[in-house]
């Protein structure tokens, strides 16, 4: 192992197989295992028991890295307690991705409660349509009956009856005025706050889903960054071994100056991997409160949505109790008419109106 430059802890201390220490540009020590190209500004124990230096950055080992989403490993890392406990909230559950089911690609948890909510926003859509067909159903039900309410047949029924029958035909338009009253209140208490809700609902939908998506793609990019750094100091390193083997075999009078430069550059890498590894760190660190932040809001809406439609639904049922109590309050007339039918009375009413004669016809006499 090449000696380090005047100053720099001595390489000779004992450091586990396949590790070495370099200083950064800015005079911190880093270390680098070679097999594995993990970077840790922690020193790697020598010997199992004996606690590593206290550090900025979590060993790789302790980490597993998924769609570019950094997570504790589960062999090697305590268990996590979740954010909310009791509440199976979405914050705690959608930190992974899932397979998706259609094909070989994968599903952000995000996108999962995104599709929940899009589906919860078509699903108000359609009650609202619902409701609007009611309404058109009230509409025309209450035009038909206020058009039979006019109809003329049988008008010229008389007596009791006819009173009754008249009574009928004006129940038809007292209930076409209820129905068009319930649908008016249908429009204005149900659909129309349906509809505005939804409004509102797809504006603060558009807000979750750019932001985080947004912040997905950066910490994508910074991971991609991070392998590449990774990549280069494996070649520097590999670069920086092949000089001190050429020194070792004096191949070359220019084998030590080759051998300084290879250093630099090695440890130019390794402050590159060091700088990108903070870049993908803060981040994750960014995305992560977004997501809580944005999955809390999610959840929100969604027991806001819920709420709402269960609301403006007991509206809709209680409407319809009311309309039924006034449909019943326009037949109860014909009710007490039609008990005071009584064909005696009416034939004595009408004999008496328009009686002929009472003198009946006796036999001839000669």
């Amino acid at each position: 192992m090449v000696p380090p430059p005047s100053g720099e802890e001595s390489q000779t201390v004992i450091l586990p197989p396949g590790w070495q220490s370099y200083l950064s540009p800015q005079g911190r020590r880093y270390y680098v295992n070679t097999t594995t190209n993990e970077t840790t500004w922690e020193r790697p124990s020598s010997s199992p028991g004996i606690p590593a230096s206290p550090g900025s950055h979590r060993s790789k080992e302790n980490t597993i890295t998924i769609n570019c989403v950094t997570f504790p490993h589960p062999d090697t890392m305590p268990e996590q307690q979740l954010l909310k406990p009791t509440e199976w909230s979405y914050c705690d559950y959608f930190w992974a991705d899932k397979k998706d089911p259609q094909g070989n690609g994968t599903v952000a948890g995000f996108e999962l409660l995104l599709q929940k909510q899009l589906k919860g926003k078509q699903m108000q859509k359609e009650m609202s349509e619902f409701i609007r067909e009611r309404i058109k159903i009230e509409e025309d039900y209450a035009k038909n009956l206020a058009k039979l309410s006019q109809n003329s047949l049988a008008s010229q029924e008389e007596g009791s009856l006819g009173e009754a029958w008249a009574q009928v035909k004006k129940s038809l338009a007292d209930e076409a005025e209820v129905h068009l009253k319930f649908s008016a209140k249908l429009h204005s208490e149900v659909e129309k706050p349906l509809m505005n809700f939804r409004e509102n609902f797809k504006k603060d939908m558009k807000k979750c889903d750019h932001h985080i998506a947004d912040l997905r793609k950066q910490l994508a990019s910074r991971y991609a960054s991070v392998e590449k750094a990774r990549k280069a100091l494996t070649e520097r390193q590999r670069d920086l071994e092949m000089k001190t083997q050429q020194l070792e075999i004096k191949l070359s009078n220019k084998t030590e100056e080759d051998i300084k430069k290879a250093r630099r550059k090695s440890t130019q890498a390794g402050d590159d991997l060091m700088r990108c590894v903070d870049l993908y760190n803060q981040a994750q660190s960014k995305w992560f409160e977004e997501m809580v932040t944005t999955t809390l809001e999610l959840e929100r809406l969604e027991v806001e949505r819920v709420e709402m439609i269960r609301q403006h639904l007991c509206q809709y049922t209680q409407l319809r109790h009311e309309t039924d109590m006034f449909n019943q309050s326009t037949v109860e007339p014909v009710d007490q008419l039609l008990r005071k039918v009584d064909p005696a009375k009416d034939r004595e009413l009408w004999v008496r109106e328009h009686k002929t004669g009472s003198i009946r016809p006796v036999d001839m006499e000669i």
